[in-house]
């Protein structure tokens, strides 16, 4: 008799997933102690030897809750008698910028990165599944964002991957289950203060009341053909970068304004994103806002003055060159 079917489905997942890993390679869990995550390392464990594969596991202590480390050791625990070694708990510090949520998920990242690093370990997995892609989406619907942000998350991001966007979360809840192993809740999943918690709780809900079941499925499904052209749209972007620059030196960038001209929005207004950053404006605080007021350099040209832009930055259009660079502009 084979394994139930929703521990078959997360077997795959993380099967296809590994493809192409080379034999013999280190593949990292990041697991939370968590439904999706848990599933995800029993699921690698089981996966990874079968592949020729080493299979290990991090778990990254926030110290946001009382007894925090006891919890982080169990997981631990857990994943050594998973199959999964080494196995580590590793803490960190939580930061203020960006909200906590922002703050906790620079802390892991930044946890995870160092573990990879000093394992050298191929990949890193990470148990996001199709629930949390359609809260993405949805986020980004509400931010009024572009066609990347509602493209939601990449199934592969350099070393890191999301072997279960294409699975609901009541699967990974029901591989645990057959499977033996209790998940923990933590309690910040259930604190309407978050915002993706209210997405969770109550958004979601009344959506698929209003409009029927399937909505977290055919957002998802949004995200990856929202993807495709939103890749589409920065490949352009990239070779008509190329074409506009005149120059592009640490703390200035030079466009030429007859070129810009030539392209369509979508791909002109990731032009001037891209030479913002380029010349020193932080990606996390260029918001669309920018983005426009410096467009209408190109596209409104009645002799405005510079456009302040995060990081000190500044961008003017002077005799036909749209400039970038650190204030003032000489």
């Amino acid at each position: 008799m084979g394994p139930h079917p929703a521990v078959a489905d997360v077997r795959r997942a993380v099967r296809e997933a590994l493809a192409d890993v080379p034999h013999g390679a280190l593949v990292l869990v990041a697991c939370s102690g968590g439904a999706d995550s848990l599933a995800l390392a029993a699921a690698t464990g089981f996966v990874a030897p079968r592949m020729k594969l080493r299979a290990g596991l991090v778990t990254v202590d926030h110290q946001l809750q009382e007894g925090s480390g006891e919890r982080a050791a169990e997981v631990v625990a857990l994943g050594a008698k998973l199959g999964l070694e080494p196995a580590e708990a590793i803490a960190v510090t939580v930061g203020t910028n960006g909200g906590p949520e922002a703050a906790a998920r620079e802390a892991r990242y930044a946890a995870l990165a160092e573990a990879a690093d000093r394992l050298a370990a191929e990949a890193v997995l990470l148990g996001h599944t199709r629930d949390d892609q359609a809260e993405t989406v949805l986020l980004g619907l509400a931010r009024g964002s572009g066609t990347r942000s509602l493209s939601g998350m990449a199934a592969v991001t350099g070393r890191y991957r999301r072997p279960f966007l294409g699975i609901p979360r009541k699967t990974t809840r029901a591989a645990c289950e057959a499977l033996g192993l209790t998940p923990w809740d933590d309690p910040h999943n259930e604190d309407p203060r978050f915002t993706r918690v209210r997405v969770r709780r109550r958004v979601l809900p009344v959506l698929e009341e209003e409009l029927g079941p399937g909505v977290a499925e055919a957002l998802a499904r949004t995200a990856a053909l929202a993807r495709e052209d939103a890749d589409a749209l920065d490949a352009w972007a990239d070779t008509a970068y190329g074409n506009c620059a005149l120059s592009d030196i640490g703390g200035s960038v030079r466009l030429e304004v007859a070129e810009l001209e030539k392209l369509p929005d979508a791909v002109r207004r990731r032009v001037v994103r891209r030479a913002a950053i380029a010349a020193g404006a932080p990606s996390g605080a260029l918001s669309a806002t920018h983005v426009l007021a410096v467009d209408r350099l190109i596209t409104h040209w009645r002799g405005q003055k510079a456009v302040d832009l995060p990081g000190g930055l500044s961008a003017v259009r002077r005799y036909g060159t749209l400039i970038f660079a650190i204030s003032p502009i000489p």
